[in-house]
């Protein structure tokens, strides 16, 4: 027994000073203070749980070399280029651009903290529904015949996929070169026959970071959430719509509703080297730099484009930066959809103090939600907004997984961030920076569409809400820095 009492002594001892070691590592990296206290108080008072959440799911990469940010955004050529256009924004040529002159600061913002290049020639096709958007993906895909390009979150193993799959193997055997990326945990479900299948029959295929023990740790925190198909370097592909049935056939929660957008132009480019980069990642040593990739546009139009990219390799927050930025340049309204509202101190003090001082703002959530968890947390934040004067809807129609902004009429994203800390932090993002009127009208058109199949939340509504949900949302928001 004496023998027991002194291993167990000795078994407290190095877990205090492993408590003790990690607490001091979650300070020295100087994060969100918010964010630091949530994993100080989890390892500190949840014995043992707490500890192993924290090394699995709570270590912070960013600043370590996981992640290689060399690849073709790092040449030397974007740079000359983004410093071009910096300082070309006072062009008068430019200038006679109203969405360009009115969102200068924000554009300056992207090219000085990820370089993210403007696209001024592009034609743009806003796709509503999953039907549409699997409809216009099936017929490029088709059409393709050198090179398709796909990278996704989630490519499940159902209809949509199996339709997917038997157009990729078909393109590969007549020799156009077909390569997929799919994210570890977003395909974690997915029955992984599809993808051996395709591979079995030429298509290059690559999971990005797969989680395997004993890599699991400081690999399942860090997601690949983007949308992404470019087909010959001709049309591309983004939005919010992953390869999955539940776009066209809904789920317990009802229909998906969900955009996205096929893209014409010089901003093909742009989605065309982020996937390489990404590509390269996964490869570690093959490097798409070839010039049939990148195609030479013929469109016309104005339409100018940039594509803000985010992730652990970032030195910046990037899509965070361009959704402040264009947030606290606002001049009439702002209008937001997102299914998962967690944001940072600095967003949210934003979107409050544009209502207050008499903007229009309208933020759209969905009033069922498929994470119960970030559900009541996002509703924790709801009081608040009334509060400042912020419109909240609740969408009624099924699910609704759009991730939207537009901005006076003029400026739009269209992307994979949902407006929380996971997106602007710890997974790999992507999101179309717009800057146009006709197609913001249009997107405004939708978004309107969207509200008269909402409720708008009242004041009176919100505070007769029982207490038992209240306390949920309460505790919901203290748990949200971990999610």
């Amino acid at each position: 027994m004496i023998v027991w009492g002194w291993i167990q002594a000795a078994l407290a001892v190095v877990y205090g000073v492993g408590v003790a070691a990690i607490v001091a590592s979650i300070v020295r990296e100087r994060r969100d203070p918010t964010k630091s206290l949530a994993w100080i108080a989890l390892v500190v008072f949840v014995p043992v749980a707490g500890l192993l959440a924290y090394v699995l799911f709570g270590r912070n990469w960013r600043k370590r070399k996981m992640f290689s940010r060399k690849g073709i955004l790092d040449e030397e050529y974007i740079e000359a280029v983004s410093k071009r256009q910096f300082s070309s924004l006072s062009d008068p040529a430019l200038e006679a651009t109203p969405e360009i002159a009115n969102n200068r600061d924000t554009i300056r913002l992207m090219l000085g903290n990820s370089r993210a290049l403007l696209a001024i020639h592009n034609r743009v096709t806003v796709l509503q529904n999953g039907k549409a958007t699997f409809a216009s993906l099936f017929e490029a895909l088709r059409a393709a015949t050198h090179s398709i390009h796909l990278e996704y979150y989630i490519f499940d193993n159902d209809r949509i996929g199996r339709r997917i799959e038997k157009i990729l193997k078909q393109k590969a055997s007549e020799g156009v070169e077909v390569r997929v990326i799919y994210d570890g945990v977003g395909t974690l479900w997915t029955e992984g026959s599809i993808f051996r299948r395709m591979r079995r029959a030429g298509v290059q295929v690559e999971c990005f970071m797969p989680v395997v023990f004993p890599w699991l740790t400081g690999r399942v925190n860090y997601r690949n959430h983007r949308k992404i198909a470019v087909i010959d370097g001709r049309v591309g592909y983004t939005g919010g719509i992953n390869i999955a049935e539940r776009y066209l056939a809904g789920t317990r929660l009802g229909k998906w509703r969900d955009i996205h957008l096929k893209i014409e132009g010089e901003a093909v480019n742009l989605l065309q080297a982020v996937f390489i980069t990404d590509w390269r990642f996964v490869r570690r040593t093959e490097y798409l730099n070839a010039e049939k990739y990148f195609g030479r546009s013929e469109v016309t139009e104005v339409c100018p484009i940039q594509m803000a990219v985010s992730g652990p390799d970032s030195d910046w927050s990037v899509i965070m930066q361009a959704f402040f930025s264009a947030i606290t340049k606002a001049r009439s309204r702002i209008f937001i959809s997102t299914p998962y509202f967690m944001p940072n101190a600095a967003l949210l003090t934003a979107m409050k103090v544009a209502a207050l001082s008499g903007i229009d703002v309208r933020l759209l959530l969905p009033a069922r939600s498929d994470s119960k968890l970030v559900y009541w947390a996002t509703r924790s934040y709801i009081g608040e907004l009334l509060d400042a004067g912020i419109k909240v809807y609740m969408y009624r129609g099924g699910f609704n997984h759009s991730k939207l902004i537009i901005i006076d009429g003029e400026f739009c994203s269209v992307g994979s961030a949902n407006m929380d800390m996971r997106s602007f932090e710890d997974n790999f993002e992507l999101s179309a920076l717009i800057y146009d009127r006709r197609l913001a009208a249009e997107l405004e058109s939708s978004f309107e569409a969207d509200l008269r199949q909402s409720r708008l939340v009242t004041t009176e509504w919100w505070e007769a809400r029982s207490w038992r949900r209240s306390t949920l949302e309460a505790l919901a928001r203290l748990l949200s820095p971990l999610l």
